[in-house]
C-alpha cells in the first residue's frame, strides 16, 4: 500500500459544549433504510498503522494478541518505498507499515505522532461512488479514485481526510480474489503458527480531539458521510475529582461502523484526552475496541500472553449486582480478570482496557463483548478514568 499523500488541514468553526444529559438518541433507532443511503457500508476493511519498526511490531501482535502474519509487501516484492505486514484474525485485518527512507510520508508520521493509526478504511461496494458523494458534501479529498490491479482482480481505492492526519480510505473489493491488495504476498515462515486469542471483529474506534472540536466532527461525519449521531455524554457523564471528557459517538445507518469522539473538559488537572493530545501531538485514533464472543477466555488468554490491563479495584465488583442486575458470568470470575460490566435497554456489555501498547501513552486498546447491549459502558466510565489517572499519576502527567 503506498504511503497517501497527507491531507490538508481542514478549517474548524468550533461551537460550543453541549450541556444536555447523556442520551441514547431515539434517531439510532430509526430504520437505516428509510432514508436514502448514498454511503452504503459493508464494514471495516482494516486498519493501517504506521509505526517505527513494522518487523517488530507484526510479531509483538503475533505473540501478544494472537494475529496471523498474513502477508508482506516491500522491497523483496517490488516496493522500494516502505515494508507492510499485514495480521488477521477472524474478521479482523491490520496493516503495519515502515517507510524505508526519511522522505516517506509514514516515517514524517511517525517521527511526528509515535506508532498510530493512519488509516480507518471502509469496505464499500463503490469507492468511485463513495469519494464523490462524500467530497461533494464537503469532505476533503485525500485520494482520488485508483484501481490497483494483479492476476487476483482488481480493487478500487479512494480517501478522504478527518481528524488530525488520519484518513479513511474506501475499499472496493468486489472484483478481487487476491490476499488482500495488489502487491502483497503471502507471509511464510512455519515457525510462527497462528494461534488466535478469540478476538472477532473491530467494534468501533474513539478518536480524540482538541477542545472546541468535537462539535466540528460530529457535523463533519454527518455532512460528509450521512453518520447519526447515536450517543452522546458530557463533562457531567464522564469526570473524576480531577479531570473530564465529552463524547459523542457517530455511525453508519445500521451501526456496523460507530466513531465515538472525544474532547477534553475543563477539570482541575491534566485529562487523559489532553495527556494523549500532548503526546500524540495533535488529535488522532486513541484506542479501538475488538469484539469477543468470550470476553472470559480471550482475556485469560491475552493475560496469559504478557498483555496488561488496567485493574479495576474491588469496590467496583462489590457494587456491581446492585447495579447491572443479573448478568450469566460469575462475579468473582469477573473480579479476578478485572472485566467490567454495565447495562443498557437492549442487554448488558463486558470489557476491558489495554495499558498504551507503545512508550507514548497514547494508543490502546478495548476487549469487549456484547450480550445485545448497543452503547459504549456509561456506567464504567468513572472506573475507568480513575484507573486511566492511576496510571497518569506514575508517569507524572496527572
Amino acid at each position: 500500500m503506498a504511503d497517501p499523500v497527507a491531507p490538508a488541514p481542514t478549517e474548524h468553526d468550533p461551537s460550543g459544549n453541549d450541556a444536555s444529559e447523556s442520551a441514547f438518541t431515539e434517531e439510532s433507532r430509526v430504520d437505516a433504510t428509510s432514508a436514502e443511503d448514498f454511503l452504503p457500508i459493508n464494514g471495516t476493511d482494516h486498519l493501517q498503522f504506521y509505526v517505527g519498526n513494522a518487523r517488530q511490531a507484526a510479531f509483538y501482535y503475533a505473540h501478544y494478541f494472537g494475529f496471523a502474519i498474513a502477508g508482506y509487501r516491500g522491497p523483496e516484492t517490488g516496493h522500494r518505498e516502505a515494508a507492510s505486514y499485514l495480521l488477521e484474525q477472524n474478521d479482523i485485518r491490520f496493516v503495519l507499515t515502515t517507510g524505508l527512507g526519511p522522505d516517506t510520508e509514514s516515517v514524517r508520521h511517525q517521527q511526528e505522532h509515535g506508532d498510530g493509526v493512519k488509516d480507518i478504511a471502509i469496505e464499500v461496494d463503490d469507492a468511485r461512488s463513495a469519494f464523490a458523494e462524500t467530497t461533494r458534501r464537503g469532505a476533503t479529498p485525500v485520494r482520488e479514485p485508483e484501481v490497483l490491479e494483479d492476476d487476483d482482480g482488481r480493487i478500487v481505492r479512494s480517501a478522504i481526510a478527518t481528524y488530525g492526519d488520519t484518513i479513511h480510505s474506501f475499499i472496493e473489493r468486489t472484483d478481487y480474489d487476491g490476499l488482500f491488495l495488489p502487491g502483497f504476498e503471502p507471509y511464510e515462515n512455519e515457525h510462527l503458527a497462528p494461534q488466535p486469542a478469540g478476538l472477532e471483529w473491530v467494534d468501533h474506534c474513539v478518536g480524540n480531539v482538541h477542545l472546541g472540536d468535537m462539535e466540528t466532527y460530529v457535523n463533519y461525519y454527518a455532512e460528509t458521510m450521512g453518520f447519526k449521531n447515536m450517543l452522546h455524554f458530557t463533562d457531567q457523564d464522564i469526570s473524576t475529582e480531577y479531570s473530564a471528557l465529552m463524547s459523542k459517538v457517530m455511525s453508519n445507518g445500521d451501526e456496523i461502523i460507530k466513531f465515538p469522539i472525544n474532547e477534553p473538559a475543563k477539570g482541575e488537572k491534566k485529562s487523559q484526552i489532553e495527556e494523549y493530545l500532548d503526546f500524540y501531538r495533535g488529535a488522532g485514533v486513541q484506542h479501538i475496541a475488538l469484539l469477543t464472543n468470550d470476553i472470559i477466555s480471550t482475556v485469560r488468554d491475552l493475560r496469559g500472553r504478557g498483555v496488561e490491563f488496567l485493574e479495576t479495584p474491588d469496590a467496583y465488583f462489590d457494587m456491581l449486582p446492585e447495579r447491572v442486575g443479573e448478568i450469566d458470568e460469575d462475579i468473582e470470575v469477573l473480579r479476578d480478570l478485572s472485566i467490567q460490566v454495565d447495562r443498557d435497554p437492549d442487554g448488558y456489555l463486558l470489557q476491558i482496557f489495554t495499558k498504551p501498547q507503545q512508550d507514548r501513552p497514547t494508543l490502546f486498546y478495548e476487549v469487549i463483548q456484547r450480550k445485545g447491549a448497543r452503547t459504549f459502558g456509561a456506567g464504567n466510565f468513572k472506573a475507568l478514568f480513575e484507573a486511566i489517572e492511576r496510571e497518569q499519576a506514575k508517569r507524572g502527567n496527572l
